[in-house]
């Protein structure tokens, strides 16, 4: 027999009886209760749809560095999911790889970036043969992140550099400062 607490001791009749609490489990919470999930999954579908309404599926997102600040203009048009040139004060990137230096490419005397257009190149080559299946033809679109204050020596060459390694249609990433864009969109 293990020890009992200290305490009111009932009779053998009494001590499982109702009045006293302590008999046939009446007056006990079941220990094993169902879950009710209609509430549970009511939740969920409401989140789901929340965040689908608020979801903007546009394109609208660039992948932003502190170092590029983008220049603004009134008639935009959406931005679309294209490869991205980036150009600070201090690097051309690409896919946050640095291509080259903006000091470098100030410096030399030709035209065009070799190493832009090698990337460029290699870029294309694993376009089309990833597409070669579909048939899908090459459009050559490209956007270009560059700073607002980016001298345009350095915009022109890396432009130069795109539209010789087949990238002739050249996007500029912008801040849209006026204006819906569906209607800019429009008027183009």
């Amino acid at each position: 027999m293990g020890i009992k607490i200290p305490g009111k001791r009932y009779g053998k009749r009494l001590q499982h009886s109702k009045v006293f609490g302590h008999g046939g489990g009446h007056g006990q919470k079941p220990s094993n209760t169902d879950l009710n999930m209609t509430p549970l999954v009511d939740m969920f579908v409401i989140m789901v749809l929340f965040l689908i309404a608020n979801f903007s599926a546009t394109g609208e997102v660039l992948m932003m560095t502190k170092d590029i600040q983008l220049p603004e203009a009134k008639n935009v048009q959406e931005v679309m999911a294209l490869d991205v040139i980036q150009i600070s004060d201090e690097a051309v990137l690409i896919d946050g790889d640095v291509i080259s230096r903006v000091a470098d490419v100030t410096r030399e005397e030709y035209l065009n970036i070799p190493a832009l257009e090698e990337k460029l190149r290699d870029m294309r080559k694993a376009w089309e043969n990833l597409h070669a299946v579909s048939g899908e033809e090459f459009k050559g679109e490209i956007m270009i992140q560059g700073h607002k204050e980016v001298p345009f020596s350095v915009l022109k060459r890396v432009m130069y550099s795109a539209a010789t390694a087949g990238y002739g249609n050249i996007n500029f990433a912008v801040l849209n400062t006026g204006g819906d864009p569906a209607m800019a969109a429009a008027a183009h």
